[in-house]
């Protein structure tokens, strides 16, 4: 039996958590999913332009741990990119770390749009 993960901390709940090629119908799209943690990553070592030791400490995980993390992450954004599927931004084993001050409102705290998809309109 595998052992349990540890909770990743992340700093922030992500403004948006689906992104789609437009102009093609969801029902078309192949779709991915890019867990909090992974996005975390991107947050920090891109964003942020972090360290990975660095970025690790802040997650509260090995280093070791935050490059498979963001190698998989980035594995996911350019497969997504590079062949126009979906990607949405959901799960993972997490906590939000509340001290960082930078945190947004969690995503089930928003309204879901006008469509009820969380997109903001039609053609975005």
């Amino acid at each position: 039996m595998p052992r349990p993960r540890n909770c990743r901390r992340i700093g922030c709940m992500p403004q948006a958590n689906y992104y789609k090629p437009r102009g093609i119908p969801l029902s078309a799209l192949q779709h991915i999913n890019l867990t909090y943690d992974e996005l975390e990553a991107i947050r920090l070592a891109d964003l942020e332009g972090l360290y990975q030791e660095k970025a690790a400490e802040k997650m509260n995980i090995s280093r070791q741990t935050f490059g498979r993390i963001i190698e998989s992450a980035h594995k996911k954004i350019a497969d997504a990119l590079v062949n126009g599927k979906a990607m949405s931004i959901d799960g993972g084993t997490i906590e939000l770390d509340n001290s960082t001050g930078t945190e947004g409102p969690p995503h089930f705290q928003r309204g879901r749009g006008r469509h009820g998809r969380g997109g903001r309109g039609r053609g975005r």
